[in-house]
């Protein structure tokens, strides 16, 4: 059976105030249509809901029970709307991102802080993926927006909306240990094969990216220390353990402060283009649309 559920609203707001007149104040519409509704809805349940009485209106025993259960539905209805705007308010809401986490520190940091100052009440969740992860989760529709390596297979692209890139470049680093490597230039398989290299562990697309280079050269990438993240490249390299690959952009204060010293390989290492990226098709919350407008702004740095 279908039944307009603005019957039922006639209804519950009549039922409410107890009073046809006064629920067509409420309603800003005439008694007569009120009437008309609450007769209409009685045609179609095929009783009787309201008896008159002096003072207005009340409801048959019938239509006692039928108001316990549609106050339930409009108080739930009456919420939704509530969440809703607070929704669209930014009240209220979340943003998923998933990033690698030496991206998340140096590049993301800066927009989360800005963003979170001016929507102190949406709740931001962040994960560490690799490229391959990152793209998976858009597909599934676990995350909102990934920051990701832009040399996937053209087919994943196809399926992204790529709002912006930037690029970031690799680099061997050293600490005084190891200082004299940065008087001149080495090749990359003298370092390989005369010093302790230190690389990210196998698994994510930083790693794939560092293999492939090694092995444009004729070279394996054999590190005799791998690591989970850039924050312990940094400390292994500083405190004289070998060489790391790093990011350039991410160590300005250690090479500032003389605690890393970048190596000038022969080889060039070629720049690496990330995005920031989300799923076609899928509809943005606001939460996440003022996210993306942050961190696409041209004139934010």
């Amino acid at each position: 059976m279908y039944i307009n559920l603005e019957l039922y609203r006639v209804f519950y707001i009549t039922a409410k105030l107890g009073s046809i007149s006064k629920a067509a104040k409420e309603l800003f519409t005439s008694q007569p249509a009120v009437s008309q509704s609450i007769k209409s809805l009685e045609l179609k349940l095929g009783g009787q809901l309201f008896y008159r009485t002096a003072k207005g209106v009340s409801l048959t025993i019938e239509g006692e029970v039928l108001f316990k259960y549609i106050e339930q539905g409009y108080g739930l209805m009456q919420t939704a709307e509530r969440k809703f705007f607070e929704l669209k308010n930014l009240n209220s809401g979340q943003v998923r991102i998933a990033v690698c986490s030496a991206v998340c520190k140096y590049y993301l940091m800066p927009y989360l802080e800005r963003y979170k100052s001016t929507f102190p009440n949406i709740k931001i969740y962040i994960t560490d993926k690799s490229t391959y992860k990152i793209v998976e989760a858009l597909e599934q529709g676990d995350i909102d927006i990934g920051i990701l390596n832009m040399s996937i297979d053209e087919k994943d692209k196809d399926s992204l909306n790529i709002l912006k890139t930037f690029k970031i470049q690799d680099c061997f680093v050293v600490g005084e240990k190891y200082k004299q490597l940065c008087e001149k230039q080495i090749s990359l398989k003298d370092l390989t094969e005369n010093y302790p290299i230190m690389l990210l562990e196998k698994g994510g697309n930083t790693r794939d990216y560092i293999d492939n280079y090694f092995s444009s050269y004729g070279l394996a990438a054999s590190p005799e220390i791998e690591l989970s993240n850039v924050e312990l490249l940094i400390e292994f390299a500083k405190r004289g353990l070998g060489v790391s690959w790093v990011i350039s952009d991410y160590i300005q204060r250690e090479l500032e402060e003389k605690q890393l010293y970048k190596i000038s390989i022969k080889e060039k290492i070629p720049e690496r283009v990330l995005g920031i990226t989300t799923k076609k098709g899928i509809p943005m919350s606001t939460a996440s649309e003022k996210f993306i407008e942050l961190m696409t702004e041209q004139s934010y740095k």
